[in-house]
């Protein structure tokens, strides 16, 4: 049908773009799915939350933990034998009436996030993808995935790695053998949940440059050219997350996040040859 022959209300239905309250209303639904998974995966931990508690949370405060049976064996190759975790002097404890169901409630509730991050996030990226043009949604194919993927291996790392090196030494530090180390739980689990997190996060790096070169904020000309200057960065940081004196701890942290930099300008550089790629065909035609 001609359009001078629809009626008003066929041309709203068929040409009328989404008002702001419609988006409101989108992004509201798109939140309450993200949230309900969320939700439902911490019920589920919390219904299982003596076991989790037992294997997941108190696993790095345990010499048996597979962390510190692998920096024995590393100790044993390198004759480094101090590596070796034999005992972890400090005692957890509750001080206040309502700590330990609070801690069961608080580690439901992260448990329950990082499980349901990758719905979670692709939910939020459903609410996004519309807005995107045909170009940029090709170039960001596959984005849920990977960045789930690196969330998830930066939690394991901040769990399997950095949490135990960090509370090793912590554990292990005294000023006087006559100050017992007693903590409460909630220093604790707040050591091992920043820690986990933040590295879930600091992980995300390929994907924050991959984001930067595509806007043209990042180049791989940049990263390199201050490469040096990331490396003192990654060791500082290194540093810090692992309070440990010696030098293994700290090389087995910066390791990995020194690759993270080196696969960003990679990515980096990937971008800037589709561009150049891309202007070189519209310069041709």
């Amino acid at each position: 049908m001609p359009l001078d022959q629809l009626t008003d209300e066929e041309i709203d239905s068929e040409g009328k773009e989404m008002s702001f309250l419609d988006h409101l209303e989108e992004l509201r639904w798109h939140i309450i799915r993200a949230v309900g998974s969320i939700f439902l995966f911490a019920i589920i931990a919390f219904v299982y939350i003596d076991d989790i508690f037992r294997v997941v949370v108190m696993g790095p405060k345990n010499p048996n933990f597979w962390t510190y049976r692998m920096m024995c064996k590393l100790g044993d190759m390198t004759g480094y034998t101090d590596l070796c975790v034999k005992k972890l002097n400090f005692e957890l404890q509750s001080l206040g009436v309502s700590d330990q169901f609070t801690m069961a409630m608080t580690s439901s509730a992260i448990i329950g996030l990082c499980f349901a991050f990758p719905y979670a996030f692709w939910e939020v990226w459903r609410f996004i993808k519309p807005g995107l043009r045909s170009v940029e949604k090709n170039a960001a194919r596959g984005a849920v995935f990977f960045v789930s993927l690196l969330f998830l291996m930066g939690l394991m790392f901040g769990y399997f790695i950095v949490s135990p090196l960090a509370i090793n030494f912590l554990a292990n530090f005294q000023i006087t053998p006559e100050i017992k180390n007693q903590f409460d739980i909630t220093s604790y689990i707040g050591i091992l949940v920043t820690l986990s997190l933040g590295c879930a996060l600091i992980f995300q790096m390929p994907m924050v440059a991959y984001v930067l070169s595509k806007v043209g904020v990042l180049t791989p000309k940049f990263m390199r050219e201050y490469r040096k200057h990331a490396w003192i960065v990654i060791l500082v940081v290194a540093g810090i997350i692992t309070p440990s004196p010696d030098i293994y701890s700290q090389v087995l942290v910066a390791l990995p996040l020194t690759l993270l930099y080196e696969v960003s300008i990679l990515v980096s550089a990937r971008i800037e040859r589709a561009r150049l790629k891309e202007r070189k065909e519209l310069m041709e035609s």
